[in-house]
């Protein structure tokens, strides 16, 4: 019963795979059938399917052309949009000193134009009420339930009429529903959109924080400019403003008015919010009266969080207006013939790794090209499923990174099969091989793959936008190829361990141990060399040579006496 242990594990974990895989072909199925937005097949990028060309014009108020540090935070922003409407392998450049050019993969859709085309403004809004993102509770059932939409017959309309921005007054009983059951990951919620005289839903930037915001009482064109440096007191990183007069004047009675409810405790009322997009990029409490129009934003900053806060504070300051100029189909920067050569090479690849598997470990090579299938088959779906979540598309660097990792994938395979390879040439039985293989040869896979991970990640982060695909695809690979080698590979070749045909080392499966030269039966008992193998060439000469000279001196005097003849030299070596 002990042997057949590994066994019934080894079918276990089969098992396991066929469900795992079965799990994603069901989560594919459901966006392709309930939600109509997955497919069968991977998205492509815009290099190999073509796409949608959107030219923006930013204009001034002055009609003068913006500065090129406007456009580039003018494209980030545009970047964001693009990312947050789900759509990836976006191009988006600036051209002409005052153009904005957006490519995005396939057809882009209304609401991604709309996304797209509406100016970026920077709103200054009270805080009214803070809350955390949850949009289910706890019912008496025990049971989380999501909050319902607010009564239809809701009250709508303040009452008493707020008198300023943080009157409590503004949150009637339809917004305290629409608050509870609003979701910050769903799309359909754009706050970007809400009118600037009525209060506000939204979430931070991160969405985990959502809030009730007053109406609009100051835009980012009251900004003069917005600067980073440290505190000359604390030496913490703050974030400076500039008003102009009027948005001075403004400040000033704000900061009043929530320097008074921070006195009389009454948070969050004493928070002003900075929304950009709609969405909260900063909330300070008001910590003093501001009347020179130079507030000062204070937290845990670090230089680079103080600067991009800045960044975004300066644009608002400066908001753009965009014109579209053009919106046009692209075709393909290099079209599906450059992807049929990528997977034409990818073909070829995987023809010559089955080949040398076969010629170097016979019908143990299939257990190689039976992984590589499963783990296709597993990046194929994965891929599908990602296109759908997050907007993941194929570019060729991506098609590169996946043709890549069939090599790396087979040097999985090669150490472990080497490594079993030893334990038989040492003399164990071809089981015991196959687990003490098994326990060497993962240690230094798990070592070579975390590198290459680790070097995915470093360039998927430092690298161009156009190599990223690469990158994450050799990730992914790489990811998948480990969980194959644990959940695959090695219950395969334990079940194949006890069969008669692997397990009897056959000629032709790749564990004959005479084949392999091993030198022991056991570790105490020398392997002979009969005869009739003695005369089948150098092969078998250099299999005698390494068998004695690995004898001990009990075994050489044990065969000299045997023979009457005396050892050979490379025997006798050790006794000199």
């Amino acid at each position: 019963m002990a042997s057949s242990s590994p066994v019934r594990h080894a079918w276990k974990v089969l098992l396991g795979l066929l469900l795992v895989t079965a799990a994603l072909f069901g989560i594919n199925a459901i966006g392709v059938y309930g939600f109509e937005k997955s497919s069968w097949t991977p998205e492509l990028a815009l290099d190999l399917q073509g796409g949608t060309q959107i030219v923006l014009s930013a204009a001034t108020e002055d009609g003068a052309d913006p500065t090129q540090e406007q456009l580039d935070q003018a494209a980030a922003i545009i970047r964001q949009r693009v990312d947050a409407s789900g759509v990836a392998e976006a191009d988006i450049t600036t051209e002409g000193g005052r153009n904005i050019v957006v490519q995005i993969p396939g057809v882009a859709d209304e609401e991604t134009r709309a996304r797209i085309e509406a100016s970026a403004q920077l709103e200054f809004r009270s805080v009214l009420y803070v809350g955390d993102p949850a949009t289910e509770f706890i019912g008496e059932d025990g049971n989380s339930t999501p909050y319902p939409a607010p009564d239809p017959s809701a009250n709508a309309v303040p009452t008493p009429e707020p008198t300023d921005g943080s009157d409590m007054a503004w949150i009637t009983e339809k917004l305290q529903g629409e608050f509870l059951a609003y979701d910050c990951t769903d799309p359909a919620n754009d706050p970007g959109s809400a009118p600037a005289d009525q209060p506000l839903i939204t979430c931070d930037e991160t969405g985990t924080v959502k809030y009730i915001l007053g109406p609009t009482e100051l835009t980012g064109d009251a900004i003069d400019d917005a600067t980073s440096g440290r505190d000359q007191q604390s030496a913490a990183w703050t974030v400076n403003l500039t008003l102009d007069g009027h948005g001075t004047e403004v400040f000033g009675k704000i900061s009043q008015r929530l320097y008074q409810n921070q006195i009389d405790g009454l948070s969050p009322r004493d928070q002003f919010a900075f929304v950009l997009d709609g969405a909260v990029i900063s909330a300070p409490q008001m910590n003093a009266q501001i009347l020179n129009g130079k507030p000062s934003i204070s937290g845990s900053f670090t230089q680079e969080s103080a600067q991009a806060l800045a960044d975004q504070l300066r644009y608002g300051a400066l908001p753009l207006s965009f014109n579209t100029e053009s919106s046009d189909t692209i075709s393909a920067t290099l079209g599906t013939q450059q992807l049929q050569i990528g997977l034409i090479a990818g073909l070829i690849g995987l023809a010559l790794v089955a080949v040398y598997s076969l010629l170097s470990y016979r019908a143990l090579g299939t257990v190689i090209i039976a992984s590589i299938a499963v783990m296709g088959v597993l990046t194929y779906i994965i891929v599908c499923i990602l296109a759908w979540r997050l907007g993941f598309r194929l570019s060729l660097a991506g098609v590169a990174g996946l043709i890549v990792s069939i090599g790396f994938t087979a040097d999985s395979f090669i150490v472990y099969f080497e490594r079993i390879r030893d334990e038989l040439r040492d003399g164990k039985s071809i089981t015991g091989a196959v687990e003490d293989g098994w326990g060497r040869a993962k240690r230094t896979i798990y070592i070579s793959k975390s590198i290459n991970i680790l070097a995915a990640v470093v360039l998927y982060i430092l690298a161009d936008s156009t190599v990223k695909g690469f990158a994450f695809t050799l990730g992914l690979t790489t990811i998948i190829d480990v969980f194959i080698f644990v959940i695959f590979t090695h219950p395969v070749m334990q079940i194949l361990a006890r069969t008669k045909f692997f397990g009897g080392g056959h000629k032709l499966s790749g564990l004959d141990p005479d084949a392999l030269g091993a030198v022991y039966h056991t570790r105490s008992q020398y392997r002979e060399v009969t005869p009739a193998k003695a005369g089948r060439g150098a092969k078998n000469s250099r299999s005698r040579g390494e068998a004695e000279r690995r004898q001990t001196i009990a075994e050489r005097k044990r065969a000299e006496a045997l023979t009457g003849n005396r050892p050979t030299d490379a025997g006798s070596e050790g006794e000199r």
